[in-house]
């Protein structure tokens, strides 16, 4: 995929889930949350630009520790999400002022890892990006998931 078209499926994704974070949703655990982040994954594993072939052992480091970073961050945003059980026994999940916090704390986090590589010249292609988004979805769906399915475990089982 080209670039623009790479910067485009993030913006949508981003788009996605930031708008489906401001709602309330019902939480599945069985629902695959590992799609999206196996597409994005694909796609951004599938470019021969992923690492800087100039600089390959600067930008496998860049990209390990923005994906070490994402990681993390995926996982405070699991848990900035509020859960709560309905009378019909059914878990829904929303994000908080502290999920925004998150967000926007990735997100500098993210434009620092860029901006280190640009002082190491080293080119960062935006599969990079789409890889990251993909371990950020994945990180925070499985805390979700695990923390909806250990706080409200059906009683008796």
């Amino acid at each position: 995929m080209s670039a623009l078209a790479d910067l485009l499926v993030a913006v949508a994704v981003v788009a996605l889930v930031v708008s489906r974070q401001l709602k309330a949703r019902r939480v599945d655990t069985e629902r695959r949350l590992w799609l999206l982040p196996l597409i994005l994954g694909v796609l951004a594993l599938r470019d021969p630009k992923l690492l800087d072939p100039g600089h390959p052992t600067a930008a496998a480091l860049l990209l390990a520790g923005s994906l070490a970073t994402v990681l993390a961050m995926g996982c405070v945003w699991g848990w900035t999400v509020r859960l709560w059980r309905e009378s019909d026994g059914t878990v829904w999940a929303r994000g908080t002022a502290a999920t925004a916090a998150a967000w926007g704390g990735m997100l500098v986090l993210r434009l620092g890892w860029w901006g280190l590589g640009s002082a190491l010249h080293v080119r960062q292609d935006t599969s990079a990006l789409l890889l990251s988004l993909g371990v950020l979805l994945l990180a925070r769906g499985v805390v979700v998931n695990r923390r909806a399915a250990r706080r409200f475990e059906p009683v008796g089982v």
